[in-house]
């Protein structure tokens, strides 16, 4: 499965360009969160109960959940999408809010809806896990699904639901015991109001990411906030300890820093008009994205001076030691991640119109 980040492969496949590479096939932060002074203890002994508490209530403040026992932190939100297709039994059309499970028939599996084209690894982890998965291009679409799965902003599109739109469906849902899980991994950078983890509604999991919004992918830091019974049944899928000390320290610092977040959005804001301009100007067509990462469209066929074939510009781009994201099912898409800095601005400007 094809992943942004992989600089280990461009640099094999185009091996004379030139150092340091920009990686733009990401949606992170260039200009990460300073990380603070850590304390030494905290990569000598295990991670503190209190010290998890204090990093859980940070988060429900920043999101605005309603208290720490809504929150779960994990290794990364890539870690909980690995096992939220176990809190619906293989033999059961009821999801996690059940009282009791409906047996299916003999040889039937729970139907997962996930709306696509999006994130490819909400699929392939349901699909792991022995569900009857499909893949729907709305809400309507996923009608009789036992759950449903929906990336807020979407990636790579940027497509924004409702969160009124969201709750009715959970409720939905919820009525038949079925589960809905929004991916809020890029809501960082979305418009107020436009979260579900406020006002969360029934049978619903909602993931935010640290990594994104922070420029911290490294620290391997996410989050899954749920009713209190339902955030509690992850904790203890995930175990002890799920979260290093150094990563709770950090996640604590940069989460309660609502100055740096304020400032951060605003950079992004400014750094993705200047985005759209320069694409705009190299022949490329703004078709979706966020504040985060842009997506846009080369035509296969250009039919204007100075319009690029996504493949050609991809592979323009590689040689300047400039990585960007192309998509399989739409070979006319690139996604474009925002520079970090003078110098990488500079080299894409140029990457564009060698």
């Amino acid at each position: 499965m094809a992943h942004g980040g992989a600089l280990d492969e461009a640099r094999r496949r185009w091996p004379n360009a030139p150092e340091p590479w920009i990686d733009l096939s990401t949606g992170i932060n260039p200009v990460a969160y300073p990380v603070p002074e850590i304390d030494a203890a905290a990569w000598t002994r295990l991670p503190l109960a209190s010290e998890e508490r204090a990093l859980r209530e940070a988060a429900a403040a920043r999101y605005g959940a309603k208290s720490a026992d809504c929150i779960v932190a994990a290794p990364g939100t890539q870690a909980l999408i690995q096992i939220l297709p176990r809190l619906v039994a293989p033999g059961s059309r009821r999801g996690c809010a059940a009282p009791a499970a409906e047996p299916l028939q003999e040889g039937a599996r729970p139907h997962v809806a996930v709306l696509s084209p999006t994130y490819a690894e909400h699929a392939a982890a349901w699909r792991r896990e022995g569900h009857d998965l499909r893949e729907v291009a709305s809400l309507a679409d996923t009608r009789g699904a036992d759950a449903v799965v929906v990336v807020n902003p979407n990636n790579p599109t940027g497509r924004l639901i409702a969160a009124d739109a969201l709750a009715e469906w959970a409720v939905s849902l919820a009525q038949r015991g079925g589960l809905l899980v929004v991916d809020e991994a890029f809501m960082d950078v979305a418009e107020a109001g436009a979260s579900v983890v406020p006002s969360l509604p029934p049978s619903t999991i909602v993931l935010r990411s640290f990594g994104k919004m922070y420029g911290l992918a490294g620290v391997r830091l996410g989050f899954a906030v749920a009713e209190p019974a339902l955030a509690g049944r992850l904790r203890g899928m995930l175990g002890p300890w799920a979260v290093s000390g150094p990563a709770l320290a950090i996640g604590t610092a940069a989460l309660n820093d609502g100055a740096w977040l304020e400032a951060a959005r605003s950079r992004l804001a400014a750094d993705t008009a200047r985005l759209d301009a320069l694409l705009a100007g190299a022949g490329c067509e703004i078709v979706g994205g966020t504040n985060l990462y842009r997506l846009a469209a080369c035509a296969k066929a250009p039919d204007r001076p100075g319009a690029h074939n996504a493949l050609t510009l991809a592979n323009r781009l590689g040689e300047h030691g400039i990585l960007v994201r192309r998509f399989t099912y739409e070979r006319s898409w690139l996604r474009f991640g925002i520079p970090g800095g003078a110098e990488a601005w500079q080299r894409l400007e140029r990457a564009l119109h060698a």
